[in-house]
């Protein structure tokens, strides 16, 4: 966690309930920790939950003491759940974003609501997952929620999560999984549950929490599944305000701007450079003073003061310059820009066709044929960044021989884009199932080609996500790939590069047969979202300094550590790319809980095979303090063969170093057009 800032005074003295436990209907309790002001049930409070599935006791325990202790010294509850089945909370947790994950969130909510410390009003905030649930609990409309703050979240399941892109299968469909996997399974701290329950609760988990990710392999189309919890489906159930926040580095930034064109009710859009985390200590830099911005919001809406935040443009967001292909940054040089409405009604839409070699304003009179190694995206980021080690982008330069490339001569003068860009083509493809894959980078001749945005189609995909249809063979096809949304400066001098491919590993599985596509002459073109020249508008406050309550003191015990590397078997040829971490070992001051989670995630493939993509997941989590120990270790794999998903996994929990259980899952689940 990075260093920032320490407030030490705050207007309100603040206490902490260590933990609380909510009662459901069917008599399963919740765990929850509560900061809130020492006097608040003489001068009652609007309470703020984060609700998760992540571990209140050890897992996201960092960050909650710079934020919830914050928000109480200003007036809140700041207040953390376990969901049920996780962290301290009793029950089984089946899968994300279930209907009991809602109807339980409706119980805690007007829980909160009864306490005599609390005025009856209520706020959601929550990161990835309870960024999710916030806007899911919004649509429910549910009496109490007067307001939330979603950061790196979703309205659509499908579209923008680690399941799919552009209808082809994310690698993170498997990393998350395993991660996920071995998250479910964790016990609960005898501490908090009793040294007579935790545990039966632990094998309660390790018998039924499953291996969600089966059920995500299952459904490979925008069915029902994934249609539960889209707000997209019916933007208008979502009616009371709502703040969208994430960074150019996350995986979840297109849902921002299409929430802000589509909501309802009174909205806002905050996009920095951040990876997936709070802003206030998130990387790359600048960071902000987000908690004082949260607070502007929360007054705003749960206290009715007037703080001004309405009276904002809809989207502040930092357009990033250009700075040299690195895999990590402290800070990426840029300017905060705002706009009053998304879409602005004076962007100008910037048009370059495709020929060969070339973007300019010459369409191609040739056909323009694109065939990738399996191996094309090795130098890609990963889906989502995290901002804790060296997980972006490298020199696109050396994707240049696995991919076709097309670059305008050096800009005449700057460009400035915010939005998404398009590829519009008419494309063949000699097999019925494949992947096209666009790159945007920005080339400066003498320092590298910098990653801007990337976009991926799964051609079966083209009309729907619902109902895919396989590509006639030889048969061309009006394609659109949308890119990510992106706010990027292209300097004059510099050149803008289109890269297209068929495969983009290990990111994305491959499609289950070596295909060639062919675009046809004159079809293929590249808009560009060309924001218009505006003047700065001084009258704007800039955010305040980054800074948070008191951290939690943590002792290092053992150093942790990290890398990620590409290397090939020469005789065969095969490519291994695996990353790796480890936290070291660490004891958390206030409740001796010593953690250490240690993780590799091992992609193979040939380039010349997409049958031979293979992607294996470990992890191992210890958990102790005194004589008690305990570890959850699982391995998750996942072989994309030409007609199946072949899934396994193994589940292991050791007590005191003794194995206490094991569980095995296999499944070969036939591939529906990915």
């Amino acid at each position: 966690m990075a260093d920032i800032p320490v407030r030490t005074e705050f207007p309100r003295k603040v206490r902490e309930i260590e933990n609380a436990w909510i009662p459901m209907s069917d008599g399963v309790r919740l765990a929850a920790r509560i900061w809130l002001p020492e006097d608040a049930e003489d001068d009652p409070v609007p309470a703020i939950l984060e609700y998760l599935p992540y571990r209140k006791r050890d897992g996201t325990v960092e960050r909650d003491h710079l934020t919830h202790p914050y928000f109480a010294g200003f007036g809140y509850a700041g207040v953390r759940v376990d969901m049920r089945g996780t962290g301290d909370s009793e029950g089984v947790c089946l899968g994300e974003y279930l209907q009991q994950e809602q109807d339980d969130c409706l119980e805690v909510l007007a829980w909160l609501a009864a306490q005599p410390w609390c005025t009856g009003k209520a706020g959601m905030i929550g990161i990835s997952w309870g960024g999710f649930n916030g806007l899911q609990l919004a649509a429910l409309r549910p009496p109490e929620l007067a307001a939330v703050i979603s950061l790196c979240s979703t309205d659509d399941r499908y579209a923008d999560d680690i399941h799919f892109m552009g209808g082809a299968v994310l690698t993170d469909k498997l990393s998350w999984g395993a991660t996920a996997f071995s998250i479910a399974h964790t016990p609960p701290d005898p501490a908090i549950v009793g040294e007579d329950r935790w545990r039966d609760m632990w094998m309660e988990r390790l018998e039924h929490n499953g291996l969600w990710m089966l059920d995500w392999f299952r459904h490979q189309r925008r069915d029902a599944f994934f249609q539960h919890g889209s707000i997209c489906d019916n933007y208008a159930d979502v009616d009371i305000p709502v703040y969208l926040v994430g960074g150019w580095a996350d995986g979840y930034t297109n849902p921002i701007f299409r929430m802000l064109e589509h909501l309802p009710g009174p909205k806002k859009g905050l996009v920095g450079p951040w990876a997936h985390k709070y802003p206030h200590f998130a990387g790359p830099g600048p960071r902000i003073g987000f908690l004082q911005e949260c607070l502007r919001w929360w007054d705003q809406h749960l206290k009715g003061i007037e703080t001004g935040i309405m009276e904002e443009p809809v989207l502040r967001a930092w357009v990033q310059d250009y700075a040299p292909p690195r895999p990590s940054y402290d800070e990426r040089p840029g300017v905060w820009v705002a706009e009053t409405e998304w879409p602005p009604a004076d962007t100008q839409p910037m048009t370059l066709a495709l020929s060969p070699g070339r973007l300019s304003d010459e369409a191609s009179d040739v056909p323009i044929e694109v065939h990738s190694p399996q191996t094309a995206g090795r130098y890609a980021p990963v889906w989502c960044q995290y901002g804790l080690g060296e997980d972006g982008g490298f020199d696109q330069n050396r994707e240049a021989s696995a991919m076709v490339v097309f670059e305008t001569e050096p800009l005449a003068e700057d460009l400035h884009l915010l939005g998404f860009p398009i590829l519009e083509a008419e494309v063949a493809s000699d097999t019925p199932v494949a992947n096209l894959i666009a790159t945007l980078s920005v080339v400066d001749d003498a320092q590298g080609a910098t990653l801007a945005s990337f976009g991926v189609q799964n051609l079966t995909h083209r009309n729907s996500d619902l109902t895919p249809e396989p590509m006639t063979p030889g048969k061309a096809e009006p394609v659109r790939v949308q890119l990510n949304v992106c706010g990027q400066t292209f300097r004059k001098g510099q050149r803008i590069r289109l890269a297209l491919s068929t495969a983009y590993w290990p990111m994305v599985f491959p499609a289950p047969e070596d295909a060639t596509l062919t675009l046809m002459p004159g079809s293929a073109h590249l808009h560009l979202p060309v924001r218009a020249a505006k003047p700065f508008d001084a009258t704007l406050a800039e955010f305040g300094p980054a800074e948070g309550a008191a951290p939690l003191v943590v002792e290092p015990i053992t150093s942790g550590m990290g890398h990620r590397t590409v290397t090939e078997n020469l005789p065969t040829g095969v490519e291994t790319y695996q990353r790796l971490g480890d936290t070291g070992l660490h004891r958390h001051a206030h409740t001796g809980m010593e953690v250490q989670y240690r993780d590799s995630d091992t992609f193979t493939i040939h380039p010349g095979d997409p049958n031979s993509a293979r992607g294996v997941c470990h992890w191992i989590k210890r958990y102790g303090r005194g004589d008690w120990r305990a570890e959850v270790e699982t391995e998750t794999s996942v072989e994309a063969l030409a007609t199946v998903w072949r899934i396994r996994a193994t589940l292991v929990a050791r007590e005191a170093g003794d194995e206490i259980f094991r569980r095995e899952f296999s499944e070969d689940i036939p591939r529906d057009l990915v």
